[in-house]
């Protein structure tokens, strides 16, 4: 936890001096009074400054981001974050050199690296949030080449009348496959078996 004492003619001036230092606002900090201001002999002699000590609440995002830039500064990685809140989830969209060690092999580093980040966020949040990592527009590369997939197997499905079972997947791929093909007038899909090894299966209708 960051603290940090500060003074002024007034408590709340006293409080203006540590939020302008930390650029916050009053919801992020805690505090603490350690000196109540006084004015002195007349006014004049002895007078006494409002003394406070400023508690910094941690923020989840921020501590998230700052969990990424040390775990790639570990590994001689310069990153950037970009972050972009949407309807149900923040994005991290990572920016820099040699991201294709964090995408790993379709994208289980960047999985990994998802899973950890959120663990740190939400151990600072009084709400469970949710955070996707992307890096090189990774997501939506794949999340292309998991609809052909989607759509080549189908055809498949339909041309040999077998079923076709998939490797396995995380969920977030796994809806992509369902989404898909929930249309298809010809094929269903379903999921199977336990994680980390539950995989989609394509049928006839």
């Amino acid at each position: 936890m960051k603290k940090l004492v500060v003074t002024g003619k007034t408590i709340e001036d006293a409080v203006k001096v540590g939020l302008s230092q930390w650029n916050v606002m009053s919801d992020r900090v805690n505090m603490v009074v350690l000196e109540q201001p006084s004015r002195g002999f007349l006014g004049l002699i002895g007078t006494r400054e409002a003394k406070v000590e400023l508690e910094l609440i941690p923020d989840p995002y921020e501590e998230a981001i700052a969990f990424i830039k040390e775990l790639t500064a570990a590994m001689d990685i310069s990153t950037e974050v970009k972050v972009k809140k949407e309807k149900d989830q923040t994005l991290f969209e990572l920016s820099g050199s040699e991201l294709g060690i964090l995408i790993g092999k379709r994208g289980q580093t960047l999985d990994s690296l998802q899973y950890l980040v959120n663990i740190v966020a939400n151990r600072y949040s009084s709400s469970h949030i949710r955070i996707m990592l992307d890096a090189e527009n990774f997501r939506e590369r794949r999340r292309q080449t998991l609809d052909d997939l989607a759509n080549k197997l189908a055809t498949r499905v339909i041309r040999t009348k077998k079923d076709v079972i998939l490797e396995p997947m995380n969920a977030q791929e796994r809806k992509i496959i369902h989404t898909a093909l929930q249309g298809h007038p010809s094929v269903r899909t379903a999921s199977k078996g336990d994680e980390p090894n539950r995989r989609i299966v394509i049928t006839l209708r």
